[in-house]
């Protein structure tokens, strides 16, 4: 069986962190037209927090719930109890996109081909869910593109994309 390329898209500040009291600690509209021109019409993996702290399936893509919560449902979602359970459900597709949170990244950090990653050039000292270290011995960054912060955006911030190596 034959499973999709599975990439990681995520905005991590440079201590790693990606969340605090489940909420995004920052908020960069760019980052956020980076994030739909690149799921929309692909599968999104979510943990259930995750998919609480947007607080809705988002349009355009098939959205992917992975919780243990047997009764867990929510409009315009598929429900999932394992990443092995989301493979299976997405075997046929090119590509799927992991979105977090901090357990499904870890969960699935092997099986990552691709990690989308928005760098933001801040430290979260009080945050609570970190992105895993990336081992420069497995990734390799082939493109990077800096912005300033400006009157929209709090943080200068760089988009990121690593291969497996």
């Amino acid at each position: 069986m034959s499973y999709p390329k599975v990439t990681f898209i995520v905005a991590a500040a440079e201590n790693n962190a990606i969340g605090k009291g489940n909420q995004m600690p920052w908020h960069l509209p760019n980052d956020f037209k980076y994030f739909k021109a690149k799921t929309m019409d692909h599968s999104i993996v979510m943990g259930r927090k995750t998919f609480e702290s947007i607080g809705k399936a988002l349009p355009g893509r098939r959205n992917i719930v992975i919780t243990r919560q047997s009764t867990f449902s929510a409009e315009d979602v598929d429900v999932a109890n394992s990443l092995q359970e989301v493979l299976t459900y997405c075997r046929d597709e090119h590509e799927i996109f992991i979105i977090g949170g901090a357990e499904i990244f870890k969960q699935a950090f092997a099986l990552a081909n691709e990690i989308l990653l928005t760098r933001v050039h801040t430290n979260i000292p009080d945050a609570d869910a970190f992105f895993p270290e990336l081992p420069e011995m497995d990734w390799e960054l082939v493109s990077q593109e800096k912005h300033n912060k400006d009157e929209k955006h709090n943080f200068d911030y760089t988009f990121e994309v690593y291969k497996r190596k």
